[in-house]
Formats: structure tokens, C-alpha cells, sequence
């Protein structure tokens, strides 16, 4: 049986001939929502069901696959954060703005592929990702078995939300240096032409050393603000919208 993300994606996907009448912006929305759907949902789905296979505890494995999920959705937006933060930080943005695919292809042109290219800063991408999404689905799934549910739908759908809510919340708090070295590895060095800021864990040596210790939670409060709720929405969409998909796949 196809699995249900599967499913929708594939279906999607089938329809990206359309995609070059979008203007850029709506192209990206449409790329990530895929991206997402297949690559942190499916993926956390085929990890889970692996490692069911396994010795690991229940517990355990969620938070393994999570982490799984995160490495493997690390991989491929990366390459989408760099053209995202060349294109935020072009000083010309209003009068000479390249589309993002232009901007790829200048990337690729001037550094290639490479972790100078259009890889730059995986590492601290696959940081950020991987410990967000570890935290993420394992505190989630963990608690939500462990809590009771209500019989009052009203009441289930706040418990799930108030859970996926300190799962966003505790992720973005723990993965939050990554985060940072990510933005001084992908963004404009210090010194025009001189690196600064190479490696993941380097970069937070660096920060934490010239900067001190809060430096390396820079941003942390608009991030709560964003992936608290946004966390919670997120969880809340997956485990509803899977839940239909598996019963409107399993009925064909």
C-alpha cells in the first residue's frame, strides 16, 4: 500500500509542468510545501517504521526518526537557505533583484557545489534541523502517549496543540546556536573577502568566545514566536491531514 504522503505528493508532483507560470515567490511556496510534506513527514515515517524493527525503545525511536527526518530534510533545503540568504543580503535588491534560480546559477558559477557553494553551511543546517526535529517529534509523540486524551474533541485538539506547542517552543530553544552559526557561516563575512566564520562548530566557538554566551541565542524569541505555534499548527495539520489521507487511500 502507498503510504498516504506519499500518495499526495506524487500527485503534486505530477502537476509541476504548471509551475513555470507562477511568479517566483509562489514557485518556492509550492517547492517547499512538497519538500516538506515528502522529506519531514514521510521521511519521519519511514524512520519510525524502520526502527520498529529495532531494539529501541518506543520513546527512543521517535526521537530517532525525528532526527533522521531533520538530516534528511537538512540535505535538500540547504541548498534553497543559500540562494535564500545571498538573495536577503544583495545590497541591490531594489534595482537589479535576479530571480532564484539566476541566483543559483551564479552561486554555482562562482563557488560550485561544494561547501563554499551551493552546500555552504550544511553542516550547521544539518545541526539545526536534525537536533529541532529530533526534540521536536520525540517530545511530541513521547508526551502525547503519556498524557490521556479527552473524549471532548474540543479538549483533544487543545491537548495536541499545547503539546505541539512546547515541542516547537523546547526544539527552537536547544537548536537555536546552530541556527546562529548558520546564518554567520551562509551570510556576508565581516571582512569583505576574508572567511570568518567556516565551520559549524568553529562559528560557535568564535561567537561564544568574542560575544559571549547569549550571543549564541541571538533571534530566540521571534523564533519561539514562530515555531511555538507555528510547531504546534504544523503537527496539528500532520496528524489530521494523515489521518484522512490514510483512510481515503486505504478506501481506494
Amino acid at each position: 500500500m502507498m503510504m498516504p504522503i506519499q500518495w499526495l505528493t506524487d500527485e503534486l508532483l505530477g502537476q509541476i509542468h504548471i509551475v513555470h507560470v507562477f511568479p517566483d515567490i509562489l514557485f518556492q511556496a509550492y517547492i517547499f510545501t512538497l519538500e516538506l510534506l515528502r522529506h519531514l513527514f514521510f521521511t519521519f515515517e519511514q524512520y519510525k517504521k524502520v526502527l520498529g524493527y529495532t531494539s529501541l525503545p518506543p520513546g527512543l525511536a521517535f526521537a530517532v526518526a525525528g532526527l533522521g527526518s531533520g538530516l534528511t530534510e537538512a540535505v535538500v533545503v540547504n541548498p534553497f537557505e543559500v540562494v535564500k540568504v545571498n538573495l536577503q543580503t544583495n545590497r541591490n535588491a531594489f534595482t537589479e533583484q535576479p530571480s532564484s534560480f539566476v541566483q543559483a546559477r551564479q552561486i554555482i558559477k562562482a563557488s560550485g557545489l561544494g561547501f563554499q557553494g551551493l552546500n555552504k553551511g550544511l553542516t550547521a543546517t544539518l545541526g539545526r534541523h536534525g537536533v529541532f526535529n529530533m526534540v521536536y517529534f520525540g517530545f511530541y509523540f513521547n508526551v502525547k502517549n503519556i498524557l490521556p486524551v479527552n473524549k471532548d474533541s474540543n479538549l483533544e485538539f487543545l491537548r495536541k496543540f499545547g503539546i505541539g506547542l512546547v515541542s516547537g517552543t523546547i526544539a527552537s530553544t536547544i537548536n537555536i546556536p546552530f541556527d546562529v552559526a548558520k546564518s554567520r557561516i551562509q551570510g556576508p563575512q565581516p571582512v569583505p573577502g576574508e572567511i570568518k566564520y567556516r565551520t559549524c562548530f568553529k562559528t560557535m566557538a568564535t561567537v561564544y568566545k568574542e560575544e559571549g554566551f547569549l550571543a549564541l541565542y541571538k533571534g530566540l524569541v521571534p523564533k519561539i514566536m514562530r515555531l511555538g505555534p507555528g510547531g504546534a499548527v504544523m503537527l496539528l495539520i500532520y496528524e489530521y491531514v494523515y489521518a484522512w489521507l490514510q483512510d481515503t487511500v486505504d478506501h481506494k
